[in-house]
């Protein structure tokens, strides 16, 4: 073979896969091509029991039937754990920041209220979007409303005053369509008011 022809082939065993490379679809994989593997989070075990604790309290048919004295304490004590989780970065999946919101809708402020739809919002981000998570979210932002005086939006929330008259959907901003209540899971409006009569029934 001419000397020639050895530089024409080796010109081409240069080029050919450089212009492969560029062609549109063709990919020339990498040395190392592995991704790392992907780190599994797990549910936090003390919110798991936190949650199962309040939800508990709130077992009995009727809220009547509860004994607040013994609960409200609870309720103090599990929301001021939570908290803690929560400024220790131990919420890392969605249903944590579902269980974590629920103890918060059960506090005290409206800041906890705020942060329990914040929460809400970051476990659907996380892939907890189901029924459950949307109505939370609706509720803990209709319940911070009531708290600093402002109608609720979602008509979630119901209040008695003074404290031994009848439950009442408290007031409702009616610019809210009942589509976009359908969307967070939420009753719509006209069934949220016939409720009042399904509460005080209890």
């Amino acid at each position: 073979m001419s000397n020639h022809n050895i530089k024409a082939l080796l010109f081409l065993i240069v080029l050919v896969p450089a212009v492969m490379g560029l062609r549109p679809g063709f990919t020339v994989p990498p040395a190392q091509a592995q991704a790392p593997a992907k780190q599994i989070l797990k549910d936090n075990e003390e919110l798991v029991r936190l949650y199962q604790e309040d939800q508990a309290d709130r077992a009995p048919a009727s809220a009547k039937d509860i004994d607040w004295s013994v609960v409200g304490p609870r309720d103090k004590a599990r929301l001021s754990r939570v908290k803690e989780l929560y400024l220790q970065n131990n919420l890392h999946t969605g249903a944590d920041y579902y269980r974590a919101a629920m103890i918060l809708q059960h506090g005290d402020t409206p800041e906890d209220f705020l942060l329990a739809h914040e929460f809400c919002v970051v476990a659907i981000v996380k892939g907890k979007n189901d029924k459950d998570t949307r109505w939370l979210a609706a509720a803990s932002e209709d319940r911070f409303l009531m708290n600093i005086d402002r109608p609720q939006r979602f008509a979630t929330q119901y209040r008695a005053e003074p404290v031994t008259a009848p439950f009442r959907l408290y007031r409702v901003d009616e610019s809210v369509t009942d589509e976009l209540r359908r969307a967070l899971s939420v009753p719509s409006l006209a069934k949220a008011r016939a409720r009042e009569v399904e509460i005080n029934r209890k």
